[in-house]
C-alpha cells in the first residue's frame, strides 16, 4: 500500500487565511470568535460566532466566479488554491486526471439559501436568482474546486454534519493508500453564519451567549464558525522525489456509528472510531503523543468525549495532551475536521502543542491534561484528530511526524 503525506495546507479562518496568521493565533490562543456581523441579525439572541473577517473575494476571483459560487465554495475554491501553491506541486494535464477532490460541508450554501428564502417569504418576489440552485448545493465547494484546478479525477462531497471535513480527508487519504488517485485536494468548507441558520442553532439551546471554553468547568456552550481548510495529499515517494516538504504522514482513519440518538453522543462510538483509526495505523494508544479533541465545549459532549478518550486510553488518557481548537476557531461544522486536520499536522511539523484557549476551571468530569491556555513545545511523534457529529457519525485521523 502506498504512504500517504500531506504537502500542502491552506486555510480561510477567522483568525486568518494564511497559515502563519491562522498557527500563530492558534499557538497564542488568539481567539477569532467575537462580534459579527450578517443580514437580518436584529431577530438573533446569539451576539459571538467565529467570523472570517472583511471576507472579500473580489481581488481573488473573477466577476463570474463570484455570481456562481456561495460564501463557502468562495472558502473551498481559495483555500484549495493555496494548498497547491504551498505544496509546491505543478499538477499536470495528466496528473489532473488522477487528482481526486474531496471537500465536505455539513449545510452547504447557506447564505444564498437565505437570502433566497428572504426574497421569497418575505419580499413576495415571483423569480428567484437562476444559480440559486448550483450555488446552494452541499456538493458545490467540491465541483468549483475541480473545476478552478482543473482537476479530473474521483470529485465528491462527504455531508456528514461536523465530521465531514475529516471524513474528506480520511476517504482521500484510503484513495491514495489503494491507488485510486494519485493526489488529493481534500478537506472541508463552511458558512453558516447566517440569520436562518443561527436561529434554527438557538433552538437547539447550545450556543455560547459569550465565548467557547472546552474542558472547563464554566463551559456555556459552542460557538458557530466558518472556514474552510484544504490539504494536498501525495504519495510519499511522489513528494520526496520531486524535494517537496512535508507536514506530516497520515497514516490511519477510523469511522463508526453510535446508532443512539440524533443531537447526543455515545462514548463508546467514539472510542471505537478511535480505535479503528489506531488499528488503520497499526499504531498501539501508548503511542499517541497528543489528541486535537472534537471539544465543542458543550456540557455533554466534552464530558462524553473525556469517557470515550478514558476508554480507548486507560489511565494513560490523563498522560496525553488533549486541546480543542474550537476556543480559537468556533465550531466550523463540515469545515471543523479539516481545519483541525491541518492544526494537528503543522502540531506534528512544528513539534509544539497548541493550548486549549479560554480555559477557566478544571471540571472533574473532564479530567484530562487539555494544554490550558499556553502552549507546549513537546516530541510529539503520533498525533489524532477526531471529529463526533451529529446523528453519531464519528471520524478519527492518525498522523505521524514527516
Amino acid at each position: 500500500m502506498n504512504r500517504v503525506v500531506i504537502t500542502g495546507i491552506g486555510v480561510v479562518s477567522p483568525v486568518g487565511s494564511t497559515l502563519e496568521e491562522f498557527w500563530s493565533a492558534l499557538v497564542a490562543g488568539r481567539s477569532g470568535i467575537g462580534p459579527f456581523t450578517v443580514a437580518r441579525s436584529d431577530r438573533l439572541t446569539t451576539r459571538v460566532a467565529a467570523q472570517v473577517p472583511q471576507w472579500d473575494p473580489a481581488p481573488l476571483l473573477d466577476s463570474k466566479q463570484r455570481g456562481a459560487l456561495d460564501r463557502f465554495a468562495q472558502f473551498a475554491v481559495v483555500a484549495a488554491r493555496a494548498a497547491v501553491l504551498d505544496s509546491g506541486l505543478t499538477i499536470s494535464a495528466q496528473l489532473a486526471l488522477e487528482t481526486a477532490t474531496v471537500i465536505g460541508s455539513a449545510s452547504g450554501g447557506q447564505t444564498t439559501m437565505d437570502d433566497a428564502y428572504y426574497r421569497l417569504y418575505a419580499e413576495n418576489a415571483s423569480r428567484l436568482h437562476p444559480l440559486t440552485v448550483p450555488r446552494l448545493m452541499t456538493s458545490a465547494a467540491a465541483s468549483q474546486v475541480a473545476m478552478d484546478l482543473g482537476l479530473k479525477g474521483p470529485a465528491f462531497c462527504p455531508s456528514t454534519a461536523c465530521a465531514a471535513g475529516t471524513h474528506a480527508i480520511g476517504m482521500a487519504f484510503h484513495m491514495l493508500r489503494s491507488g485510486q488517485a494519485a493526489i488529493a485536494v481534500a478537506g472541508g468548507a463552511e458558512a453558516c453564519l447566517t440569520a436562518g441558520t443561527i436561529k434554527a442553532w438557538e433552538s437547539l439551546r447550545v450556543l455560547s451567549q459569550d465565548t467557547c471554553r472546552p474542558f472547563s468547568r464554566t463551559r456555556s456552550g459552542l460557538v458557530l464558525g466558518e472556514g474552510a481548510a484544504v490539504l494536498l495529499l501525495e504519495e510519499r515517494g511522489h513528494a520526496l522525489a520531486r524535494g517537496a516538504r512535508v507536514y506530516a504522514e497520515i497514516v490511519g482513519f477510523g469511522m463508526t456509528a453510535d446508532a443512539y440518538e440524533i443531537t447526543a453522543s455515545d462514548p463508546d462510538g467514539a472510542a471505537r472510531a478511535m480505535r479503528a483509526a489506531l488499528r488503520d495505523a497499526k499504531r498501539n494508544p501508548s503511542d499517541v503523543g497528543y489528541v486535537n479533541a472534537h471539544g465543542t465545549a458543550t456540557a455533554q459532549n466534552d464530558r462524553s468525549e473525556t469517557t470515550a478518550l478514558r476508554h480507548v486510553f486507560g489511565l494513560e488518557a490523563s498522560r496525553i495532551p488533549v486541546s480543542s481548537s474550537k476556543a480559537v476557531l468556533g465550531h466550523g461544522l463540515g469545515a471543523a475536521g479539516a481545519l483541525e486536520m491541518a492544526v494537528t499536522a503543522l502540531a506534528l511539523h512544528r513539534q509544539i502543542i497548541p493550548p486549549t484557549a479560554n480555559f477557566e476551571e478544571t471540571d472533574p468530569e473532564c479530567d484530562l491534561d487539555v494544554v490550558p491556555n499556553v502552549a507546549r513545545q513537546a516530541k510529539i511523534d503520533l498525533a489524532m484528530s477526531n471529529s463526533f457529529a451529529f446523528g453519531g457519525l464519528n471520524a478519527v485521523l492518525v498522523a505521524r511526524r514527516a
